[in-house]
C-alpha cells in the first residue's frame, strides 16, 4: 500500500473518532493540523509521512476526549498494523504524537514531534484559536469573562495559555506563522476590552 493510500485510511480512521466533537477538537482540527504538519515537514526538511500520519492522530488517547485513553492507542496501533504500517513507523509516529500536549509540558524529542507540536499548537492561536477558545469554554460551562472573577474564563485562557505559545515554537516556519497569528490575538484582545 502507498503512503498516500495510507494517509487516506488514517484520515478516515480519524473521521468517526472526531467529528461530533464540539470542543474545538474536532476532525476538522486534526485536518488543519495535519495540513499545517505537511507543510512544515516541507519546509523544514523533515519527514513528511510521519508528521502527516501523526498529525492526523496526535489527539488519539487525550484524557479529555476519550472514556479510555489506552484503549483507544491500543486499537489505534492495531488499525495502522491493519494497513501495513511498519514497525519502525509505527514507532516514530507514536513518538511524534506522544509529547505533542501543552499541559504535559515537553519538549518532544524527534523533529517530526516538534513539527507536529508546532502544528498543533499554531491551530490554537490566530483566528481560529479565538473560535476553538470559546467552543471550548462554551462546552465545558465557563464564562467569556468575568469582571472580578477571572480564574476559570475564556478570556483568562488567552493568558494562561494562548498568549505563551509564540515563544514555544521549535522550527522556523512555525515562528514566522506564530507571530502574525500572536499579533491578531493581541489586537483581537485590545478590542475584546474595550468593547468590554
Amino acid at each position: 500500500m502507498e503512503k498516500g493510500e495510507q494517509l487516506l485510511k488514517i484520515q478516515n480512521y480519524c473521521l468517526p473518532l472526531f467529528q461530533d466533537d464540539a470542543t474545538g477538537h474536532d476532525f476538522f482540527h486534526m485536518k488543519r493540523v495535519a495540513r499545517m504538519a505537511r507543510l512544515i515537514a516541507k519546509e523544514e526538511n523533515a519527514d513528511t509521512f510521519i508528521c502527516e500520519a501523526a498529525a492526523w492522530l496526535h489527539d488519539v488517547g487525550d484524557h479529555k476526549l476519550f472514556a479510555d485513553p489506552e484503549k483507544a492507542l491500543k486499537e489505534t496501533d492495531l488499525f495502522l498494523q491493519s494497513i501495513d504500517i511498519t514497525d519502525e513507523w509505527l514507532k516514530q509516529i507514536k513518538t511524534a504524537m506522544k509529547d505533542v500536549s501543552f499541559s504535559k509540558g515537553q519538549i518532544p524529542e524527534t523533529i517530526e514531534g516538534k513539527i507536529v507540536q508546532d502544528a498543533d499548537r499554531l491551530d490554537a492561536i490566530g483566528a481560529i484559536g479565538i473560535a476553538r477558545t470559546f467552543a471550548y469554554g462554551g462546552v465545558r460551562g465557563q464564562l467569556i469573562y468575568h469582571d472580578t472573577n477571572r480564574d476559570k474564563t475564556s478570556i483568562q485562557h488567552f493568558y494562561d495559555k494562548l498568549l505563551k505559545l509564540k515563544a514555544g515554537m521549535h522550527t522556523k516556519t512555525a515562528k514566522r506563522i506564530a507571530a502574525e497569528r500572536h499579533l491578531f490575538m493581541e489586537e483581537y484582545l485590545a478590542r475584546f476590552f474595550k468593547e468590554w
